[in-house]
């Protein structure tokens, strides 16, 4: 293999070079005597250098030169080289099977050739565009004086480089601005919005400035009632001459144009106000002209219905910012078509201005309401660890204006049956034992459901919606028989298009395990290091393990035996690691094993940076804090309630306190030739108060994953230097960093070189092993690093991601050497994952 790869990549790469032609193999720019190797500039050239992959190099070069340049001919003159090779294939496989081979042949050196990429080669007249675009890119960037020109260095082997040289001169800046406006209210207007101009007196002059500038002109007075403005009407006049390099700028906004049929005549402008806004509430088309059944004036608009009104006029008009008697401001209608859209109830609507004869306007908004009722319906087959084959129905219905004011409910359902792997199953035990159903209701209000004026608070455009969720489900032969009750009150709002935020003004979950008797069934691990911990001390015998309850004998020696350790009734004392260990499974098992009732509430704040999906240079940043049992606690005080074992319980659970918070940073650079360098950092910690001294499992972190450190698999790694055996490893402090490049391949195909890095540990808690402990900096020592390559497929609707990490830093290991013990395909960790991990 390693001789294939090695002949391979010796292959000749001008093997498609024509003689008089050589093959560019770098590209150098050089800015005032310095090379510049920023991407702005690579990318302004018009010819780059064959791709070339990390150790592989030139990779799709080689593929392409595979291809054979004339593949036709060649078979056909391979075929008539014998002269009876055609007829004796003919006569053994027929004319339409050796057209076929001939098809074969041909399609595979097509394929050769699209997932290649050919050679390179030299071509001076774009060498020479290239100069013109670096000359237009540093005289739009204020270098009015630049000078470029290039060289070509050809080497005798067929390869060669090009070096362009720019000297920029000194730049130029803006020096004294002056204003042209012909009609008195843009005058007035534009003096109002001059302040936030992007044209400052001794910037450095930038032709996207001006741009910018223009648009902004545009937008603001199109949003100040001049209906009949845009961007063509603003020029910028700017004199240079004997300035000694300043640009002194003369902005220039012309009256309105009118055209008549043969003539084109000025006048100034005027400020437009809506007169009319009507509503129609059920357009279509073959509504169109027929005459309205219903109709309500309400607070200024006209609102219609061709049949009986299905809607409250407030929830229409909470939709429209476009108000009767205002001024024409183009944003409201922008807002309007999001607003509307966002209800999910009706079509993309359609706004119409129509101009009246006194400077006023009349806007009438069709819509098209969707149906009132939509079904889904999903069905899923599946196989796990712990079923041999499982069945499960997903079926959802949606209500649109259930309540007549654009509001949406969902009920979504689940109901699954399967097969359980239990090797305790009897032959009278029925096949299908695993059992799951569950119901999930959402409503969505489309406005801060509150019983107080918001408005000044969070205004309509910032798109306020109120969410009520409950949800139960119940699962039977699955882990622990979990059921669980939650039920969820949230407001979302934008205060601009980067900026989403989410107040959960409470959030209960009720968790409540009915099959506490099977923990040793799931965490079995722990069960194995109990009946090795026995052995050891002679408890049992070596060929003995402790008795789990079953339906012959329904007694837990695990239990006993846990017991016997923490309470001295064997020969282990507290200072040995096995009494520690067998505390450690038992404090851990109180704690999973445990109801749970979470009273919550949590502020979510995003800032993505996107501006769309395909964006590939932007930032996230995600912050979250949550409170959980202050009420109860508070109430419980209040009420004179005692407390059980130290705890307030309530309908004899104890609920959680404690405080929570996370911070999420991802920033993407584009490098350019579908090269992107990816990081991501997290940091949450969660400490417990008042009524608890741990975080309840749900809301603990974890590490590893093929979304988190790819090295590990998920809740394997920590806490801290911790070398646990528990199935799923968890604490409440967290931090990671990963980095990641992602480049091309060919076609669809990515690949990515990584690194992870970070853990977890307990802090403030009661946890007390001093290795999964965080203690101050000095733990910072265990953290965790991994890295790895990847491959990912991109399907268009999503990427398919093979990941593969190696242990590189493993602090597990504790006092022994950490690096590369285990960097090795045999302890690697294969993920398979959908779309990019950050």
């Amino acid at each position: 293999m390693i001789l294939l790869f090695g002949w391979f990549m010796s292959c000749d790469t001008v093997k498609r070079v024509a003689e008089n032609e050589h093959l560019l193999t770098k590209n150098t720019v050089v800015v005032n005597g310095k090379k510049d190797k920023t991407e702005t500039l690579n990318n302004l050239l018009y010819q780059e250098p064959n791709s070339k992959l990390p150790v592989i190099g030139n990779l799709r070069l080689h593929i392409f030169n595979l291809a054979r340049p004339n593949r036709d001919s060649l078979f056909e003159a391979w075929l008539d080289k014998n002269p009876k090779r055609r007829t004796r294939l003919e006569k053994a496989l027929s004319k339409k099977q050796v057209d076929k081979i001939k098809e074969s042949a041909l399609g595979f050196n097509q394929w050769l050739k699209k997932t290649g990429e050919a050679p390179v080669v030299v071509d001076e007249e774009k060498t020479k565009r290239s100069v013109k675009r670096l000359q237009d890119y540093y005289i739009n960037n204020g270098w009015f004086d630049v000078e470029a020109n290039y060289d070509i260095i050809k080497n005798e082997d067929k390869h060669a480089e090009v070096e362009y040289n720019v000297n920029t001169g000194n730049a130029y800046v803006i020096d004294t601005i002056s204003e042209t406006i012909k009609t008195p209210i843009i005058d007035t207007l534009y003096k109002n919005i001059k302040k936030e101009s992007l044209i400052k007196r001794y910037d450095q002059y930038r032709t996207s400035n001006f741009d910018q500038e223009r648009d902004r002109i545009s937008n603001e007075l199109r949003n100040s009632g001049i209906y009949h403005f845009n961007q063509d009407y603003i020029t910028f006049e700017m004199d240079t001459i004997g300035s000694n390099e300043k640009v002194n700028v003369d902005v220039i906004i012309q009256n309105r144009a009118i055209r008549t049929p043969d003539s084109i005549r000025r006048e100034p402008f005027e400020v437009y106000k809506i007169r009319d806004v009507n509503v129609i509430t059920d357009y279509t088309f073959e509504n169109r002209g027929k005459p309205f059944q219903d109709s309500i004036y309400y607070n200024g608009y006209k609102i219609y219905s061709y049949d009986k009104m299905r809607f409250r006029p407030k929830a229409l008009t909470d939709a429209i910012f476009i108000n009767p008697g205002g001024i024409f401001r183009d944003i409201d209608r922008t807002r309007t078509y999001r607003y509307l859209n966002e209800l999910r109830t009706f079509k993309y609507p359609n706004i119409e201005y129509i101009e009246n004869s006194d400077n006023t306007l009349t806007d009438t908004i069709r819509l098209t309401p969707l149906k009132k009722f939509s079904l889904g319906f999903s069905a899923d087959v599946s196989q796990s660890n712990i079923q041999t084959v499982g069945f499960s129905l997903n079926p959802s219905l949606l209500i649109r204006n259930i309540f007549r004011g654009a509001e949406t409910l969902e009920i979504s359902g689940i109901a699954s049956i399967g097969a359980s792997k239990d090797p305790n199953k009897g032959e009278t035990d029925p096949f299908f034992d695993i059992y799951e159903y569950g119901v999930d209701l959402k409503l969505t209000i489309p406005r801060l459901f509150s019983p107080f004026y918001t408005e000044s608070i969070v205004p309509k455009y910032m798109s306020p919606s109120t969410r009520i969720n409950l949800s139960t489900t119940s699962q039977t032969n699955i882990g622990l028989d979990k059921q669980t009750f939650s039920g969820i009150l949230s407001y979302n709002w934008h205060p601009n298009q980067k900026v989403s935020n989410r107040l959960e003004v409470f959030n209960m979950q009720y968790v409540r395990n009915l099959n506490v008797e099977n923990y040793f069934g799931v965490y079995s691990n722990s069960f194995n290091t109990l009946n090795q911990i026995a052995r050891d001390i002679n408890y049992i015998d070596d060929d003995e393990s402790l008795n789990l309850p079953n339906s012959e004998n329904p007694v837990n020696e695990a239990d006993i035996f846990i017991n016997d350790v923490v309470n001295d009734n064997t020969s282990l004392n507290s200072n040995d690691e096995d009494y520690k260990t067998v505390s450690g499974i038992e404090e851990r098992k109180q704690r999973l094993t445990e109801n749970n009732l979470i009273l919550s509430s949590s502020f979510n704040f995003i800032n993505d940076e996107r501006t769309n999906l395909f964006d590939e240079d932007f930032s996230i940043f995600r912050a979250k804090l949550e409170l959980a049992g202050n009420l109860l606690s508070t109430t419980s005080r209040l009420l004179g309630l005692e407390k059980n074992d130290g705890r307030y319980e309530l309908f004899n659970v104890a609920y959680s306190q404690y405080v929570k918070t996370e911070f999420d940073y991802t920033k993407h650079w584009d490098l350019g030739r579908k090269n992107v360098l990816a990081i991501r950092s997290f940091l949450g910690i969660a400490i417990p108060y008042g009524n608890s001294n741990s975080i309840p499992f749900s809301k603990s972190f974890f590490a590893g994953g093929p979304n988190d450190n790819r090295a590990w698999a998920a809740y394997s790694l920590g806490p801290g230097s911790s070398e646990t055996t528990n199935e799923f490893n968890e604490a409440n402090l967290k931090f990671s960093f990963s980095a990641e490049q992602r480049f091309n391949i060919f076609e669809n195909l990515n690949g990515a070189l990584f690194i992870d890095t970070g853990n977890i540990w307990n802090v403030l808690d009661n946890v007390e092993d001093e290795r999964a402990t965080f203690s101050g900096f000095n733990s910072l020592k265990d953290i965790a690093v991994g890295s790895g390559f990847g491959l990912r497929y991109d399907f268009s609707f999503f990427v398919f991601r093979f990941d593969i990490g190696f242990k590189t830093y493993d602090p597990s290991y504790r006092d022994e050497n950490r690096w590369f013990n285990d960097y090795n395909f045999a302890n690697a960790v294969y993920n398979i994952g959908i779309n990019y991990p950050f």
